[in-house]
């Protein structure tokens, strides 16, 4: 059971269950809470005794246009974790629309210090980015579900868009345009980039790293396995 705290809000207080705090912070300017794993923690927080958290998307690295040097092995609390997506027909070309019958899936890759832990999943007409979207999403609201979001985490993905997508801070800036583009253009899969940072609001210790897809990291490999 986790314990949210809710600082600033519509209304302050604990609460047990993520819809009713999302509710008292969600839209309300610079709300600040956090989870916990228990009453007690959450109370102290309220009261003023623990630190204040950062809001920020993710404590994230920013020079995702090269490839990541070699990656730090899951030891004690550390976690790595590898995503991918993809789609028969990627839809990222002129005139290359994505068909309702093309195939698409994401899959991601947890290992731990000693332990490893992988799901999959697809859709039918669904474009690449929404997929490597889709994996990212998934993997954190499992490390959510299983009370991990205070781990060190490392998370490897071969998606510029993904990663520039938190790290250049486009997702801020959607959001505080009501989840469109700048000019009031559409946002492409609006609800899946919001839960998305639903999740990761969570994570304080999350380190983004690009890797060369298709290449030799074995953990892109295995996620990239159709």
């Amino acid at each position: 059971m986790k314990y949210y705290a809710v600082k600033k809000g519509r209304t302050t207080g604990i609460f047990t269950t993520w819809p009713e705090a999302e509710k008292q912070v969600k839209g309300y300017p610079n709300a600040k809470f956090k989870s916990f794993k228990t009453q007690s923690e959450a109370t102290q927080y309220l009261n003023g005794e623990l630190a204040e958290p950062s809001h920020k998307p993710a404590k994230a690295r920013h020079a995702v246009t090269k490839p990541t040097k070699k990656l730090p092995s899951a030891t004690d609390d550390d976690i790595i974790l590898y995503t991918d997506g993809g789609s028969r027909n990627h839809g990222n070309v002129k005139g290359g629309h994505v068909k309702a019958s093309d195939k698409a899936a994401w899959a991601y890759l947890i290992v731990t210090v000693d332990n490893r832990f992988s799901d999959s999943g697809g859709e039918l007409g669904a474009t690449n980015n929404r997929m490597e979207i889709m994996a990212l999403y998934k993997a954190l609201a499992y490390l959510n579900a299983h009370q991990l979001q205070d781990n060190h985490i490392h998370a490897v993905l071969d998606s510029k868009y993904v990663l520039n997508a938190i790290n250049q801070h486009w997702l801020n800036g959607w959001q505080r345009r009501g989840w469109t583009r700048s000019g009031g253009q559409k946002l492409e899969n609006k609800e899946l980039w919001q839960a998305l940072a639903g999740e990761l609001r969570h994570f304080s210790h999350l380190e983004l790293y690009w890797t060369k897809g298709h290449a030799d990291n074995e953990g892109n490999v295995f996620v990239d396995k159709p």
